[in-house]
């Protein structure tokens, strides 16, 4: 009896005083530009105890909410000399529990490390359906959803160490920066596989890997050459984070009166052009950017300034503490755009030469440029995004129905053309990401059937047109999915060779098919003469008007100049050059970058460039 009456008491001292649950950030580091750290504490009521540091170290400023589980501190880090110190929680004198917090050195040059930029090719993955390098975390313990691999909305099984493994593929086909979409932990009960309903923003899924083994993928990149680029969501959570679970206010999210279940959910009327629509009505401007973006993805309240520093140091921790390349932003303009001006202020003040690249899929490009850092059209109403990169979707639109249209005054080759007209909308027109899909659209492939002639022009414009190309991963193989049909599992399919036991191994040139092999071919060797190219990272363009379903354009500076020649006809095209003269100055001879066929360059000379084909000439004197 006594020994009974012991344990429950031992238990009832256990529960009364161990309140700490939760600490985020875990850790900081010393140096950082801006020294102010907000630390959460989390634990059953714990902000009835005072809060008292270790060291002397004063508490800038505290704050409570109506959960009393929540405690946010801040602290000037520039005032703590030691490695260490202790967040203690006391009832009176007496210490209840306490948190060793550490401040950690950072990397030498961390503050300025490089980012992705034109210089770059950007392949983005879905870690769960690349490569399964590690069987033994497919399914876990504490993670709702397991692995199978015959539901195609299910979990794969990819994870990091898959891409790891393959990297010396990724080297070898060209790309130098690896976009991965959201690792962190996604405990929603099914298709959690995508990532974008993330529970714990501090700790990557387990069944994709480790913390550390994200980290070990970034250095191998590095000693490469490479660099990581993570995928970060500002705009909403999963419904099962424990933050959500647990509220630390309630406008920590959005939840309308008139909505549904325990959070007031409204889904979202996605008209993002309400941001900046003067004649819009207040109610569809807040149904558009604070409704829900899906059922099981809470509206994140970026207003709220614990939110903003949230996320806000979340993304810095993971740039410092991974050696991250860059970030993309997933639903960019659904977020609050005051509060996201200072999000990307605060990551690009302490990271000066850091891209930050953001989803403002919108297909107009004064919309699109509207996002941009020092954008002409935002200057309109006074708004500056602080956002250096936005992604091209009208290029992205039009460039599959200007290869798929038949010819007249609005239609086929004259949308590329036009497209390129905007150009002068953007304030950084090289620091834009273009692409022909990525892993929410359709398969390009599937648009064309597997018609690697589509892919071939497709995959060269994109190459060599200013800003930063991005391919989706498996496309260089001519990977197909459709999504028509198969929704977005379809277009998520696993790269062959990725499992044990796959029948066949794209991975491997020795391999490939015949098929797979035109099209990696291609694309390697392409991306690979494109690293060397500053006339395409950061030359000048001039473009002509296309003509009989050929359209013709020049990457040019003070010491190189390229031409490329897309042939969208079924039948070989001859030509004169004479039209292009103002660009021929001077130049003799072009060499095929593919090929290597030297052709006789001159305004008096024809051309003849196969159907359906492009050319990339590297022209000489």
């Amino acid at each position: 009896m006594k020994k009974h009456f012991t344990f429950l008491f031992l238990l009832f001292v256990a529960i009364s005083f161990a309140q700490i649950q939760k600490v985020e950030p875990a850790f900081w580091w010393h140096g950082m530009k801006n020294p102010d750290l907000q630390i959460l504490v989390y634990g059953k009521d714990i902000s009835k105890y005072q809060v008292e540091l270790s060291d002397n170290i004063k508490v800038k400023d505290l704050t409570k909410t109506e959960n009393p589980n929540y405690v946010f501190i801040t602290i000037n880090t520039d005032e703590v000399q030691k490695p260490s110190f202790k967040i203690n929680f006391k009832n009176g004198k007496k210490t209840v529990d306490s948190y060793t917090y550490e401040l950690k050195n950072r990397k030498p040059g961390s503050a300025e490390r490089n980012s992705f930029s034109s210089k770059d090719v950007m392949y983005l993955i879905m870690p769960d359906r690349f490569a399964n390098g590690d069987p033994s975390n497919d399914s876990q313990p504490n993670l709702t959803e397991k692995v199978n691999r015959s539901l195609p909305s299910g979990r794969h099984g990819g994870d990091l160490r898959g891409i790891i493994n393959n990297l010396d593929y990724l080297q070898n086909l060209g790309v130098t920066a690896l976009w991965l979409t959201p690792a962190n932990e996604d405990n929603e009960k099914n298709t959690s596989y995508h990532g974008y309903a993330q529970t714990d923003l501090y700790k990557i899924d387990g069944r994709y890997g480790t913390n550390e083994e994200y980290v070990e993928l970034s250095r191998k990149l590095q000693q490469r050459g490479m660099m990581l680029v993570q995928d970060y969501v500002t705009n909403h959570w999963g419904i099962s984070h424990w933050l959500i679970q647990d509220l630390p206010t309630k406008d920590w999210i959005h939840q309308f009166k008139d909505g549904e279940g325990k959070f007031g959910f409204k889904r979202s009327n996605y008209r993002t052009t309400s941001q900046f629509d003067t004649n819009v009505s207040e109610i569809d401007k807040q149904e558009a950017l604070n409704g829900w973006f899906d059922t099981t993805m809470p509206d994140l309240n970026q207003s709220n300034p614990l939110v903003l520093k949230y996320l806000t140091q979340n993304a810095i921790w993971w740039i410092e503490y991974a050696e991250l390349g860059g970030l993309r932003v997933d639903t960019y303009p659904y977020n609050d755009k005051v509060a996201m001006t200072k999000w990307a202020k605060a990551i690009t003040d302490e990271y000066p030469k850091f891209n930050i690249v953001g989803e403002a899929w919108m297909y107009n490009p004064a919309h699109i440029s509207y996002w941009q850092k020092d954008s002409k059209i935002g200057a309109i109403d006074g708004y500056n995004s602080n956002l250096p990169s936005v992604m091209d979707f009208t290029l992205f639109t039009d460039l599959p129905n200007a290869l798929k249209e038949e010819e007249s005054w609005d239609k086929g080759m004259i949308k590329i053309y036009n497209s390129f007209g905007n150009d002068f909308l953007y304030p950084d027109i090289s620091n834009i990401l273009v692409f022909f899909e990525n892993h929410d659209t359709e398969r390009f492939n599937e648009i064309f059937k597997g018609d690697v002639r589509y892919y071939k022009m497709a995959i060269s414009l994109i190459a060599t047109v200013r800003g930063i190309p991005q391919i989706y991963y498996g496309s260089e193989i001519g990977m197909r999915g459709d999504k028509n049909k198969g929704g977005d599992a379809d277009i998520r399919r696993d790269f062959p060779g990725g499992w044990k036991g796959d029948s066949q191994n794209a991975f491997n040139p020795k391999t490939q098919t015949l098929e797979q092999k035109e099209f990696h071919d291609y694309t390697q060797k392409l991306l690979n003469w494109r690293k060397g190219k500053e006339v395409v990272h950061t030359g000048k363009t001039k473009h002509y008007m296309p003509k009989e379903k050929v359209y013709v354009y020049f990457r040019y500076n003070d010491n190189d100049k390229v031409m490329v020649i897309i042939n969208n006809n079924e039948k070989d095209q001859t030509f004169n050059l004479d039209r292009f003269a103002e660009s021929l100055n001077g130049v003799s001879k072009g060499k095929d970058v593919i090929s290597g066929k030297e052709f006789s360059i001159s305004p008096q000379n024809k051309i003849t460039v196969s159907g359906k084909s492009s050319l990339i000439l590297e022209l000489q004197k």
